[in-house]
Order: C-alpha cells, then structure tokens, then sequence
C-alpha cells in the first residue's frame, strides 16, 4: 500500500487482543449523542466542527486532566511593529528617476500591507485567547462538579462539554487564520527583498543626477528597515502558532478523557500523554508502522489494525508513541504549517488507535522534524 511502511509478518483482519483497564471502553463515535449515549438518555447536540474533522477522539479510559496554560494569560504581547515613513523625493525628469517612483509605490504597498498584518495578528491572538478563556471556564466548571460527584452522564455537563468542544474548535480555525496571515508575511518578504534587489541596481543606471542617488540611498535604508518589520512580525506569527497548536494537541487529549469522566460521573486513575512540542522524547528504534501523509485520503487503518494486533500479541501490556514528523524545508511560515498539518495527522492516527480498543491511557503522542522527509509522516512506536 504506497504511503505506509509496517513491520513484515503481520496478520490481518485479527481481534485487538486487548483488555480495557477500566471497562468502560466507548466503541467508535463520531458525535457528542453517540459519545454519551451507552444507554443513558441524554440529548445534546455538539456544535459544528471549525476544523471539518473536528469530531472529538473517542474515550476509552478517564484519566486527571492535565493543567495547560491559558493562551491569553501568559503569552507576551506583541511586538510593537511602527511602519517606517517612506519620504518622497522630486521629480528630476530623468529616466532613472520614473524607476524611483516605481520602487518607492511598491515599498510603501508594502509599508500598508505590513500594518494591516499587524492588525490581523493582533486580532486573532485576541480572539485566541477569548475562545481559550471561555474553553477554560467551562473546563473548570465540569471538573469542579466531577471532583464532587455528580450523576452519570449529567446533561447539564453534558452541555458544558459542548460548550468547551466548540471553543477549541474556534481555536483550530484561528490557527488556519494565522497559518495565512503567516503565508501572506512571508509573501510581503519575499517582495520587499526583490524591491531592495531592485534599488541597488539601479544605482548602476546610467543617465541619473545626483538627486537621483540621494533618493535611491534614502529609500534603499527604508526598505531595508520595511524588511526587518516583516521579519519580526513573521516570528511573532510563527511563534503564536506553534503556541496554538501544541495548546490544541493538550485539550483535545483532555477533552477526551473528560468525556468519559462525564459518562461515569466521577474522576478515577489512569493517565492520558500529550507531549507535542515539550514532551517525553521521541521514541527510538524502528517504528512499528510508518504513515506518510504524501497524498490526501491516505488510507492506512488496514495496515495500522493488523500491526497493534501483532504488537498486542507479542506484548499484551505494550504502550504506543505516536511522533508527528515534518519535514525543514523552505520558509520559516511553511515549516510552521508542516508541522501543524503533522500534529493534525498524529491526532487522527490516534484517534483511529483509540477506535480500535488501544486505551488512550497506553498512548503517548509527541512531535519531531526529519531533514530527509518530504511530507508529514506519522510513526508508531512500541514502548
């Protein structure tokens, strides 16, 4: 099957030789009804999905829910970015000087570009940090009743649920938002080192007055100061992403396991592992399957099932290592949206591991970078 690499040997179309620690296993579901049904007669509808695959994983085991710090609360404010003030020169009536003119249009579309980038940032953090706070707030409600005891399946934190779903699907589509924003920066960066390119050969243009050469070297500082303003708004993007995106990564694994918490109406042990971007290190060896996202629909989970259940029966008690892997090359922003897209992939290959009978309590999923790869991969390592 192209796109997946498995260990030779393995059996197909096999039972997961695997007994849930707690018993109260879910089977696959792909709403908030079928999550919390399991015979209690509970309607709640769950909110439309920002990410189109936003579908909770399906809980399998409860584990304490693991603190993650709010985006708004300890994340440093922007940096201030002042656009430089592009100063116009006269017209000298020489041929050299109608270029001018030209460069110095492009480098101050830059100059509006880079404000209203700015702006845009500056808006989606905030946005980021109020659906964070309401998320926060209806987590802290559902496991302030868990701690004290509630009923089975109790709708009203049924509806809390839904409420903290529907916030962290707010964050995913403000992290596509700012995957953009960071496409459209490295855009303006690129434009802005072409203009500068431009400006110094035509200081070898003949035909120009002096004039000409004062206004080439005033505009020639101008835009290189344009291009450190871009540069540091493109870190602050990146850096809000992969802030977002390892705070997501954290939630959804918790979310999951307050589902279960929910369906039972009380805490009890266990330990769910989110380790994507300050985790546990990767797992070493080779991995037990390899999924290489080089394609859309990749479908693996035929190859995925038979090799947990060859793993399951050499090792009954075996826990699993999900690694997102993407690939370093090109920009800053295109490194930063491989590796969300290969934490996105590792997400879904878990959640199909939890589908399957493996408790999320015997999983860990974490995130690494490969030089040599050329898409986002996915490997599974057994532990």
């Amino acid at each position: 099957m192209r796109g997946i690499t498995a260990k030779p040997g393995l059996k197909r179309g096999l039972l997961l030789a695997f007994a849930l620690t707690t018993g109260l296993g879910l089977a696959a579901c792909s709403d908030i009804d079928n999550m919390f049904g399991g015979g209690e007669d509970i309607a709640a509808e769950a909110p439309p999905s920002a990410e189109g695959a936003g579908a909770p994983p399906t809980a399998t085991a409860m584990a304490p829910v693991t603190a993650a710090q709010p985006l708004g609360a300890g994340a440093a404010p922007v940096a201030t970015i002042t656009p430089v003030s592009i100063d116009a020169g006269p017209d000298t009536g020489t041929a050299v000087n109608k270029t001018i003119q030209g460069l110095r249009a492009q480098v101050m579309g830059l100059q509006q570009k880079l404000s209203g980038n700015y702006g845009r940032l500056t808006e989606l953090r905030n946005q980021g940090a109020g659906a964070a706070g309401s998320y926060q707030e209806a987590k802290a409600h559902i496991t302030t009743r868990l701690q004290v005891g509630t009923t089975r399946g109790n709708p009203e934190l049924v509806a809390q649920w839904n409420i903290a779903q529907g916030q962290l699907d707010a964050l995913s589509a403000n992290v596509n938002a700012l995957n953009a924003l960071g496409t459209d920066i490295t855009n303006d960066s690129s434009a802005a080192h072409f203009a500068l390119d431009q400006i110094g050969a035509t200081f070898a243009v003949s035909g120009a007055v002096d004039e000409d050469h004062r206004q080439l070297q005033l505009l020639e500082d101008q835009t290189s100061q344009t291009i450190v303003m871009i540069d540091r708004l493109l870190k602050e993007t990146s850096d809000a992403i992969q802030r977002q995106t390892a705070y997501l990564a954290n939630e959804r694994a918790n979310l999951t396991t307050l589902a279960s918490a929910i369906k039972s109406g009380d805490f009890y042990g266990g330990g769910v592992t989110s380790s994507l971007g300050n985790g546990p290190a990767v797992a070493a060896g080779a991995p037990l399957v390899v999924v290489k996202f080089d394609r859309p629909n990749v479908d693996y989970q035929q190859v995925l099932y038979a090799a947990l259940n060859q793993a399951l029966q050499n090792r009954p008690g075996a826990n699993f290592q999900v690694v997102a892997v993407s690939p370093t090359r090109g920009t800053a922003a295109s490194v930063q949206i491989a590796q969300s897209t290969a934490r996105r992939h590792a997400q879904d290959v878990m959640r199909s591991m939890t589908d399957m009978g493996v408790p999320a309590t015997r999983l860990n999923v974490a995130s690494t970078t490969d030089p040599s790869a050329t898409s986002s991969e996915v490997r599974v390592f057994v532990r």
